[in-house]
């Protein structure tokens, strides 16, 4: 087993807030209010959050077997359910939320093996 030293540590801990600093006032000051950004970074703030979604539903439903075990029954009543929370409430994080804790209930309860 490896252990850091304390200088090691400090260094560590160090980097980390820097890293978190430079991430979230970077774009505050090479975009700053009074300045209309450029037009690569707005379709990129229009198109991203779109592409991450489809990127989430891809990983999240890569590993379904359609032909095995729960038919992937879980996993389409728990898109059912986001799919109707959005379309109810419009939150996406209480459709993610909500979506998740019916999927965890199901396999955990209801099609358990």
């Amino acid at each position: 087993m490896m252990i850091m030293t304390t200088w090691q540590g400090i260094v560590t801990v160090l980097m980390a807030v820097l890293g978190t600093v430079i991430t979230r006032f970077l774009p505050f000051l090479l975009f700053p209010e009074s300045k209309q950004p450029p037009r690569v970074i707005e379709y990129l703030g229009k198109v991203l959050p779109y592409a991450m979604t489809g990127l989430l539903v891809v990983y999240s439903l890569k590993g379904v077997q359609p032909l095995s075990g729960s038919h992937g029954i879980p996993e389409a009543i728990a898109i059912a359910v986001i799919v109707l929370l959005h379309l109810w409430k419009r939150n996406m994080l209480l459709s993610i939320a909500g979506g998740t804790i019916v999927y965890m209930l199901l396999v955990q309860l209801v099609f358990a093996a």
